[in-house]
């Protein structure tokens, strides 16, 4: 088994991308022949409603994590809500699941999404820049 420190969770939703602000959180990769992964977010508990639902509903959902640096890419995982334990005024949430198969490089991604948007020069450099930095998830992701 290998442990990694999560920095930040995004869930893929209908409407399009939901951010928690994580307190602490841990990626574990099982290393076993069903290629498991378990995530654990330490959140506020105003978020226990959302993964609630899903605990009950038994839904895989899509999020996206990133490990250990803040300049790596999101590493995009299929997962389920395992348990919900409350610590004071947060919960850990466990998750498990697989890591999905990665897409085009982020910086890729981001070129093209910003493209669309029809930016050009200094506004596009100054876009770019800024979602290099602070790695917003992507439509496409």
């Amino acid at each position: 088994m290998k442990m990694f420190k999560m920095l930040s969770f995004d869930m893929m939703t209908a409407d399009g991308v939901q951010k928690f602000p994580l307190t602490d959180g841990i990626i574990i990769n099982q290393e076993n022949s069903h290629q498991l992964w378990i995530l654990e977010l330490f959140i506020p508990a105003t978020y226990r409603d959302v993964f609630q639902r899903l605990l009950q509903s038994g839904e895989l959902f899509h999020a996206c994590a990133v490990i250990t640096a803040p300049d790596n890419e999101p590493a995009p995982f299929a997962v389920v809500v395992s348990t919900i334990r409350d610590i004071g005024d947060h919960i850990s949430v466990l998750l498990q699941g697989r890591l999905k198969p990665q897409p085009k490089k982020y910086a890729e991604q981001l070129l093209k999404q910003l493209l669309a948007e029809g930016l050009q020069h200094e506004e596009l450099l100054k876009r770019f820049e800024h979602g290099m930095k602070e790695r917003p998830t992507l439509k496409d992701n």
